[in-house]
């Protein structure tokens, strides 16, 4: 079951503004990765649910933080459909993420209470997840539509939250781009978690770097 409930996940995405994803097969890289981030600040990890029993991997880093990362909040990403997402949920995952928008999906959280981000790529779908009980609407792919998109969709509807998956980087000027667009948070996974430091272990340099990003966003943010 979730160990934070849906408002909390929320307001930890509005607070720090950053929601880091990652995958890897290895269990204790993952623990260390995991580390880096929490020891950096972040306090929310995407689990991108790619891989041949990615559920194994996913169960014991939820184990882990749980035990050793007062305030990590471990959801899961690239589910695509509800038998997947009531499976992690079911492992404790506190938040589900989705590549596309799914009904099936967003019942089956919604009856778990536990928040879900579906990717949307339109008006129409984003209101149409907003219908279903969304808090934080997906933009995927972010590179797609840019900050501009989000800026737009502002306008009229300035209650909508999005959260640009895909085109966010650690780069100030990428990152005020979107912030000034309004959105709420930003997920960001290869271009945090690179596969240099997945390749030379390099575990104290992701925590300074969530860190600086982290702080970042604050900054900008404000």
């Amino acid at each position: 079951m979730a160990q934070f409930s849906r408002i909390e996940v929320v307001t930890v995405m509005k607070e720090t503004g950053m929601v880091p994803l990652f995958y890897h097969p290895d269990i204790e890289l993952g623990k260390n990765v995991l580390k880096a981030c929490y020891d950096g600040g972040a306090r929310l990890l995407e689990f991108t649910a790619r891989g041949d029993f990615a559920f194994e991997v996913f169960l014991e880093l939820n184990k882990f933080a749980i035990k050793e990362l007062p305030g990590m909040i471990m959801g899961v990403g690239s589910i695509t459909d509800a038998g997947a997402a009531s499976m992690f949920m079911q492992m404790g995952a506190n938040f589900i993420v989705t590549p596309s928008l799914r009904e099936d999906i967003a019942i089956a959280c919604n009856r778990r209470k536990v928040l879900w981000s579906p990717g949307c790529g339109s008006l129409t779908e984003i209101n149409k997840a907003e219908e279903m009980g969304c808090e934080i609407v997906k933009l995927f792919p972010g590179s797609t539509y840019g900050p501009g998109f989000v800026k737009a969709i502002k306008g009229p509807q300035p209650w909508t939250s999005v959260m640009p998956t895909g085109g966010v980087t650690t780069e100030e000027s990428n990152l005020k781009g979107w912030f000034d667009a309004g959105v709420t948070c930003v997920g960001m996974g290869s271009r945090l978690i690179s596969k240099e430091v997945l390749a030379n272990k390099d575990y104290s340099g992701l925590t300074n770097t969530v860190r600086d990003t982290l702080a970042m966003i604050q900054r900008l943010n404000k």
